[in-house]
């Protein structure tokens, strides 16, 4: 995922968050805070389920923040 933030310095800096995994998702996907980057930590199985969501959140360093499904 990618956020951006117009701003200079730290209130330009932007983490990313997982608030939450929904269903089958959790304990799958690993969010690194800095790169909003999703990796798997364990393969996926269709016959678990077909769909996964999550929802993510990205801040800056002036505390505004939005978020957004990921499925």
């Amino acid at each position: 995922v990618t956020a951006a933030d117009a701003d200079e310095g730290l209130n330009g800096h932007v983490k990313y968050a997982l608030k939450k995994q929904i269903g089958m998702a959790l304990g799958v996907f690993d969010l690194d805070s800095e790169s909003g980057k999703i990796t798997l930590l364990r393969s996926l199985d269709f016959e678990e389920g077909n769909a996964y969501e999550l929802e993510v959140q990205s801040r800056d360093g002036g505390g505004l923040f939005d978020t957004a499904k990921v499925v």
